[in-house]
Parts: structure tokens; sequence; C-alpha cells
């Protein structure tokens, strides 16, 4: 008989979700971890980056509320406070994936390095085990580009930038997408010096006329964003050598170009699990077709046709479905046709379902239905009018939405349910928003879809015609 009905190879936030599930289901579950409980997300991602941003945009609503009426110096900011204030954080949500919680829910937690010696058996720091099915949810780390000189000088990513004693007097970061546009309204917020370094364009995966406000908004408050042009190398200092020959000295580099699935310590090949650069590949319902009883989840997977998505509600999304097809053998599959996304900056940037140019390139028949927040009541009375809601509209369905506002990432489930339930914009238009909120934009951007037919002459002779009558 094999030691555990299943192992759970990573106790980051797919891992725990994945182990919590089947134990309480009566699994016999082992989860292997051998680094920190709680993974990426709460000890170096999600969690103290959040816990930081909200320190900065503490400090700008102070430097911002002169439009309100209220005078107020610039912050002082206490960078050992601040410290305690994200490491306070990450103390208060520890006991949640904490290797006592799980032992009270039945689940053997092991701590060391994994790797697989066959196709049903792993060994951990050299104890043997085996299974009838294994997850493997061992996350992914940050990609260090090989830049020439990188290497010789000082630089950090999301895994060391929380243990800076001092705050940075100007911060080179190399990346602009979620990761470095946080990082950037933190640090900027805390009263550092920024300049955002970005091969290509920042943020190009969302949409460009919502980026171009974030953008705005970003380069206001003085945060130098460089476009177009990649580093060609680095040298002491630290200076980065952009590839038109401009120099940029700074104080700290943050590198945030990417991530890099945690494979190589596994050995996938004595199990017969396939793997690509891009993680453990798997079908759509996240199995491994080399070795029947593999799953992978998480920032690790790489379903065929779909590739891997790096986001920690993505992995607890993953293990449900998981715990579905691998404990009911119900036939669960990967559906990511609404699957939000938010960048946490000021004002956030939150996406859900297709971009305007996914749903071109799809070649779906769209109209385009936007409000902005200079419009909504609640945003002006609030002097923050920076803003806009755009929806994605094919036939009478919503197929995707983008928000840029504060408190997006707040707004964007109720467009998420919308596309994902394929709720008709009838219905949406229909909806008793609360006033004043800047949910409100949602619906106006609605209305904007009937407006012309209600308001049309010939509704309007309608109209006349009903009046006539007794």
């Amino acid at each position: 008989m094999p030691d555990f009905d299943l192992v759970v190879i990573g106790a980051g936030a797919a891992g725990l979700s994945v182990a919590a599930g089947a134990a309480q289901l009566g699994v016999k579950t082992a989860l292997v971890e051998r680094d920190r409980m709680g993974g990426d997300c709460l000890n170096i991602g999600c969690v103290p980056s959040k816990a930081l941003l909200a320190a900065a945009h503490a400090a700008n609503n102070i430097r911002s509320a002169a439009r309100l009426g209220v005078l107020a110096p610039e912050p002082r900011i206490d960078w050992d406070a601040v410290r305690a204030h994200v490491q306070g954080v990450i103390a208060a949500i520890a006991p949640n994936d904490s290797e006592a919680r799980f032992t009270a829910l039945g689940v053997t937690v092991l701590r060391g390095e994994a790797r697989f010696t066959g196709p049903d058996s792993v060994a951990v720091d050299g104890r043997a085990l085996t299974a009838k099915r294994f997850v493997i949810a061992a996350g992914s780390r940050a990609v260090v580009p090989p830049i020439p000189g990188l290497s010789a000088i000082p630089h950090w990513t999301n895994a060391t930038l929380f243990d800076l004693a001092d705050p940075p007097d100007h911060l080179l970061i190399l990346g602009g997408g979620p990761i470095g546009l946080e990082m950037a309204d933190a640090f900027a917020g805390l009263g550092c010096r920024v300049t955002v370094i970005e091969a290509a364009s920042i943020s190009n995966r969302d949409d460009p006329e919502l980026v171009a406000g974030l953008r705005l908004a970003l380069t206001r408050r003085g945060i130098a964003i460089v476009e177009g042009t990649p580093v060609a190398s680095a040298e002491p200092g630290p200076v980065l050598v952009l590839a038109d020959g401009r120099r940029i000295a700074g104080s700290y580099v943050l590198v945030a170009v990417g991530r890099r699935p945690n494979l190589e310590q596994l050995n996938l090949e004595a199990a017969g699990i396939a793997a690509s650069r891009l993680g453990v590949i798997t079908d759509a319902g996240l199995r491994s077709p080399g070795n029947r009883r593999v799953y992978a989840v998480g920032d690790i997977a790489d379903p065929v046709g779909i590739g891997p998505r790096a986001f920690t509600h993505v992995g607890s999304y993953h293990a449900g479905l998981v715990i579905r097809r691998m404990l009911f053998r119900l036939p669960a599959k990967i559906d990511y046709s609404a699957l939000p996304r938010v960048t946490y900056t000021n004002p956030e940037l939150a996406q859900t379902g297709l971009t305007e140019a996914e749903a071109i390139a799809a070649g779906r028949s769209i109209q385009i239905l936007r409000w902005p927040l200079s419009e909504n009541d609640r945003a002006v009375a609030e002097g923050d009018e920076d803003g806009l809601v755009k929806l994605i509209v094919s036939g009478n369905r919503v197929i995707g939405a983008g928000i840029l506002a504060p408190n997006a990432g707040e707004m964007i489930g109720q467009w998420t349910l919308a596309i994902a339930r394929k709720v008709p914009l009838s219905a949406l238009a229909g909806l008793i928003a609360p006033y004043p909120t800047r949910s409100e934009a949602g619906k106006r951007a609605v209305g904007s879809f009937f407006a012309p037919k209600l308001f049309s002459a010939r509704t309007k002779a309608l109209v006349r015609f009903l009046g006539r009558l007794p």
C-alpha cells in the first residue's frame, strides 16, 4: 500500500488549497515544503507588496489632501515603522498558512526538498514516500535576465526587496509589468526617486487606452518611465546602459521582468513527467499526459494550448479544479474566459475577459462602451476624476471589461460574473447601483448601449402615440 493517497509538493497558495481540501475530505495527505509555509504570496509577494503600497497610498493621500481644502505638511516616512507594518501584516496572516493549522487538519507536513524517484514515489531529503496521486505546486521565482554586467552589481528581486534596511535614494526598476509598476508606485509614495525601464511598453498585456491613463497618473507623481528601449548592459554605480546609449544612474536596481517555474530540483524525468520552459506540461484538466498520477497547479502549470497564469487566485482556482477532477472524477477543465487581473497602483488597473485587441484578434464582432470617471458623481465629489470603465460587447453580452479607477479591483468582480454567466446587457442595465458610487460608471456604460434606440425618433413617436390614449 502507498504511504499516502496524495502528496502535494509546495506549500504556496495553490498547494495549500489542494492539501486543505483533500485532507478535509478524508484523503491521507502529505504536504512537502522546502522553505516557508505560504510560499511567495505570503512572504515575498502579494501580501508584503500590498502592505507597502498601503503605506505609500496613505502618504500620497496626505500630499493630495489640499485639493479638498485640507492642508498638511509633507509626510515624514519612518522606514523602520513601514517595515514593521509590512512584517506585521505577514505575521497576522501567517497562521492561516502555518504548519500547525495544516497538521490540525490532518495533513502530514514534511519540510525538505522533494525529488521524484519513480512514477509513484518521491524522496524528501532522502526519506522515501509513495502515493497514489501527486500534485506539483512548486511555484516560480523571479527571472534575472542575462544582461552583461548585471550579475556583478547589487540587484534585488521581489524575494529580497522587502529586506532593505534603508529606503533607496533612486530606485531603478527593470521591467514595467504589474510588479514593476506596483513597486514604482510604492517607493515613489514613500519619498524615493523612481525610474522604470521597459524594453517594450508598460503593462503591455493590458488595454493601451487604460494603460495611457495609468502612465499619466504615475508620471504626475514624479515616476520616470522609459519605454521602448532595452537595457544593453549594467555597470557599477549602479548604472544601466540602454541600447540607444543613454545611461541611467541610481542607487538600487530592482529586477521585475518575469517569472520562471521551479522545475530544476524535482527530477521530473524519473517519473515520466514532461515539462517546458514555462512549467509542467498538462492537459486542460491540469493532469500530466506522461504520468496520469500527477497534476500541476499554480505558477508551475503549463496547460497545453493555454499557457501558465502567474496569479495567486489562479492557483486557488486550479486547486478547486483538481479536487473536482482528482477526487470526484468530474470532467473539470480550465476556463479563463472570465479571468480577472489587477495592477494595484493608484489608480488600479483591473481587467477581465478579453481586451479590445484580443477580441478583434479572435475575430469577434464587437462594440465598445465607455464611461469616464469625470462623469461619475462620486469621483467628482472626492476630487479624483481620472479613470475609465471600458466594456467590450459582442451581441448582447459583455465579453471583456477594463477599469482604471481607485479600487478597480473591487469593481471588476461584477463584470467577471457577468462574463462567466453570460448575463445579458438588459439585466446589467436594470441593476440598481447605490448612489453615489464609482460602480455606477459601469451601469452608465451599459446604458449607453441602449440610449440610441431608447431616444430614437421611432421611440419618441411611440411615446406620442401612447400619450394620446385615454
